[in-house]
């Protein structure tokens, strides 16, 4: 018998809108237990008062529990959900639901595989820092060995949800006598993603060593198929490990570039070419996935943008509405899963991008 990975691209009509799941299931086009991971974008601002995550994953876990008739904790312990805030510009939000099933025969070649990994819950003091780097590395791995990955070279994406600090948060760790990476919780989403992203970068040998006082400082360490995205919804990391495995059957495949900059569509062409030449309506294309990130240098390609100066809105929302614009252009659909935050993911500036199509 051979594992195969299937995947649904689900719209919603909001964050707690399961309609098109529970239609799914109900007619049989996707088994609630084979479904390993839920992957999504919510309408929220993305930054840390950002509820609608935690709503659209309660939502999730609930109906999930309900067509199985079992303990929200139970969905937990085997369902990795990972929400990402922020639509922003014509971003749409939905759902990609991945099952895993097993066939009878493999395929003739490598197809899509899935691993997930879940780290323990983390305490505030360890929120970006090393302790956050080293588990997410041991988590990467198991699912790396779970899936049957021959080598990291196999690996096309992996998609975090980890931690975020909250005022309460910061507060329960210093009546302990123990101190945070910060006290702005803002600014503790980009330390947990990056210690999050070190974390992918260690496991897959892309760096030799990821010390706790790299995070957000040294931008040569990155990942090049990391994407994490932070929630208050949790206190673990949740990994989701994407890529191309021997044994596994099924359509579909993945593929991945590095955007060297906001507006790097070229990436998103190589893609496609190498997965077969889908053409710019989007035929073929299953799911993407891409980070976006205001570059620091406060430059795209020596022309001065203003995302980091915006007292208003946040630059990761910039950063969002910007990536997912110029890759709606190239795939010519705008339900793409746009993630902002690019610590250590890609180069500064940039941030991977995969793209899941059918064979």
């Amino acid at each position: 018998m051979a594992r195969r990975t299937r995947l649904l691209r689900l719209p919603t009509a909001g964050p707690g809108d399961t309609a098109a799941l529970a239609a799914a299931i109900d007619g049989g086009e996707v088994d609630p237990a084979a479904i390993v991971a839920i992957i999504g974008k919510t309408e929220g601002n993305g930054c840390v008062n950002d509820f609608t995550r935690g709503y659209a994953t309660l939502a999730l876990k609930l109906l999930l529990a309900e067509r199985l008739g079992s303990a929200v904790r139970e969905i937990e312990k085997r369902v990795a959900i990972v929400m990402s805030g922020g639509t922003e510009g014509g971003l749409s939000p939905h759902l990609l639901v991945f099952s895993c099933d097993t066939v009878p025969v493999a395929a003739s070649g490598p197809r899509l595989a899935l691993g997930v990994g879940l780290t323990r819950a983390f305490a505030p003091e360890e929120i970006g820092r090393s302790a956050q780097i080293e588990e997410t590395a041991v988590a990467v791995t198991r699912a790396m060995k779970d899936a049957g990955f021959a080598s990291p070279a196999d690996v096309h994406f992996v998609q975090i949800k980890c931690p975020l600090l909250t005022k309460e948060r910061i507060e329960e760790a210093g009546r302990r006598g123990a101190s945070v990476a910060t006290d702005d919780t803002y600014h503790s989403m980009a330390l947990s993603r990056g210690a999050s992203a070190l974390g992918v970068a260690l496991a897959l040998g892309e760096v030799k060593a990821a010390p706790e006082q790299a995070i957000c400082r040294d931008w040569s360490l990155y990942s090049k198929v990391a994407s994490t995205s932070a929630g208050v919804e949790l206190l673990r990391n949740e990994v989701v490990v994407l890529g191309n495995a021997p044994g596994w059957a099924g359509d579909l495949v993945i593929d991945h570039d590095v955007m060297t900059d906001a507006i790097d569509a070229a990436a998103a062409h190589r893609i496609l070419k190498r997965l077969g030449g889908f053409g710019v309506n989007g035929e073929g294309v299953v799911a993407v996935l891409a980070k976006a990130e205001a570059a620091l240098s406060g430059a795209i390609r020596g022309r001065r943008h203003t995302m980091l100066d915006d007292s208003d809105i946040h630059s990761t929302r910039h950063a969002r509405a910007l990536v997912g614009g110029v890759l709606a252009g190239v795939i010519g659909d705008t339900m793409l899963y746009v993630s902002g935050g690019a610590e250590h993911q890609g180069p500064a500036g940039g941030g991977p991008i995969a793209i899941i199509g059918r064979t």
